[in-house]
């Protein structure tokens, strides 16, 4: 059983990822912490509130910051054209939510839970990394607690979806980024290397809808938006970016990875670009030296990554 916090910005594939983390048989969800990107972090904290009772979801929600880690980065915009006014596809999301926020910032609910199962916890961040590298900076120590922390974020060997260099969860806040990929605990980057070959194609979505009860109904719904949006760039279907990081902590040998330390871009005009330096390959001395390795995800079995997610969001609550 694997214990997660999942650390998100809801999101319509962040919605995907919770139900998978949710409902599948292996994971113990014993925390979700919220952070801005897909829309303004009230909006994903909101979201993640809605999903937590709509799904009958135990687990605690704390609300993360809503500022990259440098507060002089200037504000992007929010991808309403992706995700919809509401973060969630504009399916009409009230203002409020009738659910109590844990008490604690997120950055405070990672370190206090980490410490409370040290060794146990696998963090799942599919948002910037603000929320990580909070917790890393107050208290260092607790990365030799963690036992894996699982990004999606990052593109090295394709283009980047934000600018040609850099994919988006990284790029909103790359200081963060840096941080976390060069912590002293345990890393893989599940990213647009692997993330664009998996495509759920409408049809699939469908039939999930139809075996999966209202929860999946519901992502459905959500999901139209999102189908819509991505039709410009995949012929049938939607890209499930988030629901992959998911899918690796529970199948790892679904994935290929490449080992090595890993570096982020901070500034100029490969602003959050991510670049590893393969252990596999002698440099002369640079700033990726005296670095963990961490590992990178460069191919992926697309058709049984979709064949688990469909199984686990189909399965009737």
């Amino acid at each position: 059983m694997h214990k997660v916090i999942f650390d998100t910005d809801p999101g319509i594939d962040d919605a995907m990822a919770l139900l998978f983390l949710h409902q599948h048989p292996d994971i113990d969800l014993i925390g979700i912490t919220t952070v801005f990107g897909n829309a303004s972090i009230e909006t994903t904290t909101r979201n993640a509130l809605y999903l937590k009772k709509t799904w009958n979801i135990a687990a605690p929600v704390a609300k993360g910051l809503g500022e990259t880690l440098d507060p002089s980065r200037p504000h992007v915009d929010w991808p309403t054209a992706i995700h919809g006014d509401d973060g969630l596809g504009n399916i009409g999301v009230s203002d409020k939510v009738d659910v109590d926020l844990d008490p604690r910032p997120a950055h405070r609910f990672i370190i206090e839970t980490v410490r409370a199962h040290p060794g146990e916890v696998t963090i799942v961040a599919v948002g910037r990394m603000t929320n990580l590298a909070l917790a890393l900076k107050e208290d260092p120590d607790i990365a030799v607690l963690v036992k894996d922390v699982v990004i999606m974020g990052g593109a090295f060997d394709v283009p980047g979806n934000i600018t040609p260099a850099a994919e988006a969860n990284i790029h909103g806040d790359p200081d963060a980024a840096d941080v976390t990929m060069t912590a002293p605990w345990p890393v893989t980057v599940v990213g647009l290397d692997v993330t664009t070959k998996t495509v759920m194609t409408r049809k699939l979505m469908a039939d999930i809808a139809m075996t999966g009860g209202e929860r999946a109904t519901l992502l459905a719904k959500i999901s139209q938006f999102y189908i819509e949006f991505y039709e410009q760039h995949v012929e049938d279907g939607m890209v499930v970016h988030d629901s992959c990081a998911c899918v690796y902590v529970v199948a790892p040998h679904l994935f290929e990875t490449r080992s090595g330390a890993i570096r982020v871009i901070c500034g100029g005009i490969a602003d959050g670009q991510t670049i590893q330096k393969p252990d596999s390959r002698s440099f002369p001395p640079s700033p990726w030296d005296d670095l963990p390795s961490q590992s990178v995800c460069t191919s992926v079995d697309a058709d049984a990554v979709l064949a688990l997610i469909a199984k686990t969001i189909g399965r009737p609550a």
